[in-house]
This record gives structure tokens, sequence and C-alpha cells, in this order.
């Protein structure tokens, strides 16, 4: 006879039909395995710290309801633990005969591994030490049909964890706490611009004509009216012609679309918080930059090895280009110039064909400059070529009063004192066009509405572009936007 630790394991299909068959048991028996409702439940992360004082054997008389997932059972017969894990915790559970009775016992020991389970008992702590719950009654909550992924090991496989996000958040504690920090550092940020007098707006996620970032759309049609749309790639126009209406402090917190490549900092579909403020500059800007992303560090216990506590560090564009390459962009003020200092270095080695001036000094920042940032830091002074929504500078000709904050090797907000000139703007439209024409296929199109917008009259203004998902990053120490987006983007 061979023993039974060299029994094989059973394959997938046997474990889904023995499964399936504990459902029908369950049926047959009289239980409903997919209750409508199960009230009063209290999360284990409220229950454990109410008695952390309780001594090794000590009792308490305290009945709780808890729900969750059955993570672990050790025991048969008499007497078993089983582990219990909601989102906020995980909790011992007790099971004796003597309490339960000999059917419902029997039915709890022959619950899976990943089945929901609702529990009302009594909180004691083991002799052992442990905190736990005495159990008085169990309901089956959801019969789980597919075996969870591997108790010892977790789910490590990269693809599958993205792919099937809800196998990742079961066998991951680490996936858990990550989604849980990303929607503090959401309520962070809307608090703190609630608490400023900011309103939220919503603004068309579907336009007929996409703008406020230098991006390539993803366009769809719409049937009833025949005509194209587009995903929008910002908030920026709508939220300036909210300022222009006279809303003064506004802000609107959702999802962007640019249809772009993937990489450890893009996804196509991301979040973005814009807020727009009247009677303010870039100067402003930067002020509640720093105190948005201070207070989420601070709300979310940050204790990594970034400092966001402000002053942050201020570098003009020209100077940080120039320290990482020895190029002056300034000094090179147009393509043909700058390519040739491009070509000409022994510390750049970037394809210059076909790239427009702005293109080529973005690829000087995004290459050189970028991925050697640590702690945050303030770029400021940008080109106007780069900046179609900017406002001139008040003393440095050709540059614009623009901000790019940069952590970790990333952008994480992008801001002005914004364009309120309508001629201007139209001007700076005119150059887009161009641009256009000479092969950038992320130039800002003409948007004929927001310039009659314009001349109704749009007071001085500041306005802010931060990446929530970025943020997120900063303050998990995740390395992948893939990490803190519940459900990426991913190839076939």
């Amino acid at each position: 006879m061979t023993d039974q630790a060299e029994q094989p394991e059973p394959s997938v299909p046997e474990l889904l039909a023995a499964r399936r068959a504990k459902l029908d048991r369950l049926r047959e028996q009289g239980v409903d395995p997919f209750p409508h409702a199960f009230g009063g439940v209290t999360p284990i992360g409220d229950v454990l710290p109410v008695w952390d004082h309780l001594e090794a054997g000590e009792e308490t008389g305290h009945a709780y309801r808890v729900a969750g997932r059955l993570a672990a059972r050790r025991g048969q017969g008499k007497m078993a633990f089983l582990d219990l894990v909601d989102r906020s915790g995980r909790l011992q559970l007790q099971a004796r005969v003597d309490v339960l009775g000999e059917e419902p016992m029997a039915r709890l020991l022959e619950l899976d591994l990943g089945d929901l389970l609702g529990v009302d008992g009594e909180i004691f702590r083991s002799r052992r030490g442990e905190l736990t719950l005495r159990v008085t009654q169990a309901t089956v909550l959801a019969k789980s049909l597919r075996p969870p992924p591997d108790k010892h090991h977790g789910l490590t496989d990269v693809e599958t964890r993205f792919r099937r996000r809800e196998l990742d958040l079961m066998a991951n504690e680490d996936a858990r706490r990550t989604f849980i920090t990303r929607a503090r550092v959401i309520r962070e940020v809307r608090g703190y611009l609630d608490e400023q007098g900011f309103i939220e707006v919503e603004t068309p996620i579907l336009q007929p004509l996409y703008g406020g970032a230098l991006a390539r759309p993803f366009v769809t049609h719409h049937n009833a009216l025949d005509r194209d749309l587009y995903l929008r790639i910002a908030t920026e126009l709508y939220l300036k012609r909210c300022i222009v209406g006279g809303l003064e402090r506004v802000y609107e917190l959702g999802k962007d679309f640019r249809n772009e490549g993937i990489s450890f900092k893009h996804n196509p579909e991301f979040t973005m918080v814009e807020w727009y403020e009247a009677y303010a500059d870039y100067e402003d800007a930067m002020a509640r930059t720093e105190a948005v992303v201070a207070r989420v560090a601070d709300a979310c216990g940050y204790d990594g090895e970034l400092d966001f506590s402000p002053p942050w560090k201020r570098v003009t564009l020209r100077d940080a280009i120039a320290e990482r390459t020895g190029i002056d962009v300034l000094e090179h003020r147009d393509q043909a110039a700058l390519a040739a200092a491009i070509a000409a270095s022994d510390r750049v080695d970037l394809p210059t064909a076909d790239r427009t001036w702005p293109q080529l000094v973005d690829d000087l920042l995004s290459h050189h400059v970028e991925p050697n940032v640590t702690d945050p830091v303030f770029l400021i002074d940008y080109p106007k070529e780069l900046s179609p929504f900017a406002k001139d500078h008040r003393s440095e000709p050709g540059l614009v009063e623009r901000f790019e904050a940069f952590c970790s090797g990333m952008e994480i907000a992008n801001a002005f004192t914004e364009l309120n000139d309508p001629d201007e703007q139209r001007r700076r439209f005119d150059a887009q066009a161009r641009l256009a024409g000479e092969g950038d296929e992320e130039a800002q199109p003409y948007d004929e509405v927001f310039v009659q917008a314009l001349e109704q009259g749009m007071p001085p203004t500041g306005g802010v572009g931060l990446g929530i998902d970025r943020l997120v990053m900063l303050m998990t120490g995740k390395r992948s936007i893939r990490e803190i987006v519940l459900f990426p983007a991913m190839r076939d």
C-alpha cells in the first residue's frame, strides 16, 4: 500500500470536481451556499487592537460577528483552528464540537480554503497567546469553486498577478495594503483641496477636440452624432473655462487617456488631479504642490528615504540639462544647431533625425535628467516652444513660467502660470500647427472655442496637474505603475 505522503497531488479537474461535489452536498443538507446577506459584521482590524492587553488563556465573554475568507485550517475531530482573513486583518477561529454540535462541526471542517465564511463567537486569548474567536455559529457565505493561490508561496507570477488582480489581492497582503494606501492618497489630495476652498467639478471624458497636453489621443466614434470623439488627454482646457466662468478655484480628479507607450511609469489610462486657482502664479502652484505631497506622505506614514518636506529644490531646465549633458539648449535655438550639438557631444547618445527642436529638448530632459532625480525637485522656466499654454516669463525672454516636479526618477507634476492672453494663445496654436507639419504627432491642435473663452477674460491663474498613480508609487515604494493600478493595460 502506497504511503499517503507519496500520493500524487490531485489534478486541477479533480480539485474542481471535489469542490463542486461539496457544493452539491451543502444544498442537499438544506444550506444555501450563496446567501443574500450577512449583516452586523465587524472588521477583524477593529477587533484585534481592542484586546491587545489580554493575557494567555484569558477569556472576555465578549461576542463578535466577523466574516472573511478561510485561509488555513489545523486539526480535526473535536477541535480545530481556522484562520479567517478580511481586508483589515487575520483572526484565528476555534471550532469545538461541544459548542457547535456534531453536524455544524462536520460541515465547518469540510469547507475548503478560499470559502467565504461568516462566524459568531466570543473573543479569548489561547494558551499559546494568540487572540482567538471561539465559534458559536458558522455560516457559509460563498462556496469557492476554484482553489486559492498557493497558501505557502502566495501568488508570485507577475503576469498572473496583474491580469488576475483578484487573485493577487487574495494571496498577497502587500497588494491589499498598496490599494488601501492608494485610496488614502486620493482622500488626502481631495481633502487638502476641499479645505483650501477648491470646488471639485466634472468635465467631459469624450471630447470633440482633445487638448491640454502634448500627447496622442484615443479616437472613438459616436454613432448617434456620426462623428469621431477623443478620450481626453487632460482636463486643462475645460477647467480653465470654469475659471473664466467665475468658479475661481476648481479641481478635477479622474482618468485621462494617452495613446502612447507602456513602461514602468506609463499606463495608457491613468489618474490625474488638476487644479486651477485664480489670482495665483507658478510660485503659488509650487507651494501648493509641496503642501499636498507632504500632507499625503504624512497621512500615509511614509518612512522611506525620500524627503518630501518643503521647500523643494528649484533648478532651471536649462541648468539641469547643461549639468547632465554639457549642452546649453538656449544657445542652440533651432533644430539644426541643437542636433549638431547632440551629435558632437560625447555625453549624449540620442537620435536627432525627424525630431523637432522641442522634441530634442524633451529627449535630453527625459533621457539624461529625469532618471537621475532622487529627492523632489522643481525644474522651472521652460522654453516657450515646449509649453503652448504657459504665460511668458516676466523677466526671461523666450521662456515661460512653467515647472515640472520630478522625484525618484520620474515626473510627478506639471504646472504653469497660465496663459490668459487670447491673441498670444492664437499665436501659440499656430506654432503648434507648424510643429505638427514638421512631424510632431503630439502637437496641440488648434482649439478655437478655448480661445474664444479666453476672449471673455480669464484672471491671472496658476494651474497644476499632479499624477496620482506616480504619487502612489512614491508612497508605496513601488517601481512599476502596474503595481499600483488595479487592472493595468497588458499585451495579449
